[in-house]
């Protein structure tokens, strides 16, 4: 059996107030072509929410859920968090780990699918974190992705079926359901594993709720506009059903753990006026944030990397995930995608 001192749950982070803002965003774009007058925009989004990430808060109960989750199955294990991209920083975490005496940590991306962004990235702001610390540092695993555990599946599909009760009764069953992630670079979908798991999730999501028909569509495109990006964008595919006989839209971010700002933002706000617009109805399912199934399967993988001889429970045709990831795994493909136009 492996043993554990704690679990650090990895994240991206958010800002805390009006100041914070610009330079978060900078934290978060540094190294990549975004246009200033397109920080500028994203700005405007969390003005409208007083500057005020609610990640953060979020990610809070989340430690605070796992926690209770985790004590209540025996197992004594404190929860940190540590932020990609605003504080708690992750280095400044993983240094507090160190001075508690923590020396072995299990950690939780907030991500459920495999891909640079949402993968190895996290891993490589762990590995960096690590050799700013040194030696004395804490040895840290990480979980396996969950896109297609009983959990996860069983907390989204519950999400849904309460969204679908919002649909006046003779209209629920033509009401169409949209399933939602952030898009990413082509280039970089093709590196991993991202689509693929997306419409596994989405399909076992929709079997458990009783859904037989449904789209994959993406949001929150944040890239230069000269590379190509998944697709369809979520306002682009409303267009297309309102030009059918739709009338009524379910949206449920799959792609996105907590209601954070690209969820509140890009999906209460501007999907929702684009389906007014449109005069479609659209009503928004709840991410599974701290649903109990969800937390449930949280401390279920950690006890699942703690035993000799695990049952690593997954839906589908798909599989458990690796426990390690190869060297290779989720390679970031924008910089070949800028180097050959693609």
């Amino acid at each position: 059996m492996r043993g554990y001192d704690a679990v650090l749950v990895v994240s991206y982070g958010g800002p805390e107030g009006p100041d914070d803002v610009l330079p978060f965003l900078e934290n978060a774009t540094r190294g990549r072509p975004v246009p200033r007058a397109r920080l500028l925009e994203v700005a405007e989004h969390y003005a409208h929410f007083g500057g005020v990430s609610p990640i953060n808060s979020q990610n809070r109960e989340l430690v605070a859920a796992l926690e209770r989750e985790l004590a209540t199955h025996g197992l004594a294990l404190p929860v940190y968090l540590g932020n990609r991209n605003w504080h708690p920083f992750l280095t400044d975490t993983v240094r507090r780990m160190r001075d508690d005496g923590v020396r072995r940590a299990i950690a939780l991306v907030t991500s459920a699918f495999s891909c640079y962004s949402g993968c190895r990235q996290y891993r490589e702001d762990v590995a960096r974190a690590l050799e700013l610390i040194g030696g004395d540092a804490p040895e840290v695993d990480k979980l396996r992705v969950f896109f297609n555990h009983p959990g996860f599946i069983e907390a989204n599909a519950a999400s849904l079926v309460d969204a679908l009760g919002e649909v006046p009764a003779d209209r629920r069953s033509r009401a169409r359901v949209l399933f939602t992630a952030h898009s990413i670079p082509l280039a970089m979908a093709r590196s991993s594993a991202y689509e693929v798991q997306l419409r596994e999730a989405s399909r076992l999501v929709a079997g458990a709720a009783g859904i037989g028909s449904w789209d994959l569509v993406y949001q929150s495109r944040s890239g230069s506009p000269q590379l190509p990006w998944l697709g369809p964008d979520v306002c682009d595919h409303l267009e297309t059903l309102a030009g059918g006989s739709v009338r009524d839209v379910v949206i449920l971010p799959i792609g996105f753990l907590s209601d954070h700002m690209e969820v509140l933002y890009d999906l209460d706000s501007e999907a929702r006026q684009k389906a007014a617009d449109l005069g479609l109805t659209l009503v928004r399912a709840r991410t599974v944030g701290t649903a109990p199934a969800f937390v449930a399967m949280l401390r279920e993988l950690i006890q699942e990397r703690m035993a000799d001889r695990p049952e690593r429970r997954a839906l589908g045709p798909l599989g458990p995930s690796h426990d390690i990831c190869p060297l290779d795994c989720c390679p970031d493909g924008r910089s070949a995608a800028r180097a050959t136009g693609r």
